[in-house]
């Protein structure tokens, strides 16, 4: 079977939000909404394609699709302006449907976020949830084309715990500025004067802010 790098699908959404798309930021993973809007982002190495799927808010009608076109160290992320927890999605990546090495994307499958925090809905089994046509001679060699969106749940967009933006957030240091330092943990605070014992010696004693492993410094 030839590989299809973008097959048939159903018929492409555009909305106004797809003109407001920013470039966003890969990290963290999943749908995190800042107070402001929300930042999309998905990790695939081999998708050539990425569309971001947006839902009415009973989950039955797919309103929109808005393309991820921007790309970094293989995860497609995208900004947008005013989204808000609540908002329903699900993503449909393109790419090579190659079953016998491993490759099956078919966007004609509503896919569910792997870092989502929340679904809505259920999943209706049946065969039209198969990236491949049940009881066709070449078996999971097949392709199939009907969308499964009907059949799947959505992920939904939730706040975040508070404070994990902050806790969690990159330094954000640019490659220039950034040095590599190799350490030995139980050396490095085996005679920290201000290190407790416990934790000194230990990589617990890492975390404490009196040591300085991750913090900014301006150049000298």
């Amino acid at each position: 079977m030839r590989p299809r790098a973008r097959p048939a699908v159903v018929q492409q959404r555009p909305g106004p939000h797809a003109r407001f798309l920013e470039e966003g930021r890969p990290s963290p993973l999943g749908a995190t909404w800042d107070g402001r809007g929300v930042n999309f982002a998905l990790f695939s190495a081999h998708a050539t394609h990425v569309e971001l799927c947006l839902f009415d808010a009973r989950g039955e009608r797919e309103v929109e699709r808005i393309e991820l076109a921007e790309r970094t160290d293989e995860v497609w992320h995208g900004y947008l302006p005013g989204g808000r927890p609540g908002m329903l999605y699900g993503y449909r990546v393109y790419g090579p449907y190659e079953p016998r090495h491993g490759l099956r994307f078919n966007p004609n499958k509503l896919l569910l976020d792997p870092y989502a925090r929340k679904l809505v809905g259920r999943l209706a089994w049946g065969p039209e949830i198969f990236g491949y046509v049940l009881g066709h001679r070449h078996h999971d060699l097949s392709f199939d084309t009907r969308d499964s969106a009907p059949f799947v749940p959505r992920c939904a967009v939730v706040e975040s715990p508070a404070g994990a933006e902050q806790a969690f957030a990159r330094p954000g240091t640019p490659w220039d500025r950034t040095i590599l330092y190799e350490m030995h943990v139980r050396g490095y605070t085996r005679l920290h004067p201000a290190v407790p014992a416990p934790p000194r010696r230990a990589a617990a004693a890492l975390a404490l802010p009196l040591i300085p492993t991750s913090q900014p410094r301006s150049p000298s």
